[in-house]
């Protein structure tokens, strides 16, 4: 089963698996740098999901919620400039102007910022098939 880590607020993500191949690393190293900034925009219910081997799409997904198209527009815009500031150039996005759900493609990390009601309506953590909650790391 894949590895899904839910963050919580003040607790440091848990390192991702390491592979020893260079694009596993690099995916794990972006996926800190994401982590990192939606903690430090305030972004709520952090959600990683390791897909690789279940998707062509990338290695992770990450799923998270804002308060409000207002909070979840800035979440993304502060975390597109995050990447762009360590050299993470070229990340395709959708969605910013309504800011109620916003989708973030970097290649390795598909990034989904939602308002919460929209986030439970589409419940992409259900349908990549999170883990029971036995299996869940939780911090």
């Amino acid at each position: 089963m894949t590895l899904t880590t839910v963050h919580t607020k003040g607790k440091a993500p848990s390192a991702a698996p390491k592979s020893p191949e260079r694009g596993a690393d690099a995916a794990a190293r972006a996926l800190e740098l994401v982590l990192a900034s939606l903690e430090d925009s305030k972004a709520e219910d952090i959600v990683t999901i390791n897909i690789a081997g279940k998707s062509a799409l990338g290695d992770y997904m990450v799923v998270a919620s804002g308060r409000s198209s207002r909070h979840v527009s800035a979440i993304c815009d502060h975390l597109i400039s995050d990447m762009k500031d360590e050299g993470y150039c070229g990340a395709r996005v959708e969605g910013l102007e309504a800011g109620d759900w916003v989708l973030i493609d970097t290649g390795d990390i598909i990034i989904h910022v939602f308002r919460p009601e929209i986030r439970e309506f589409y419940n992409l953590e259900k349908m990549w098939g999170q883990p029971d909650l036995d299996e869940e790391t939780r911090h």
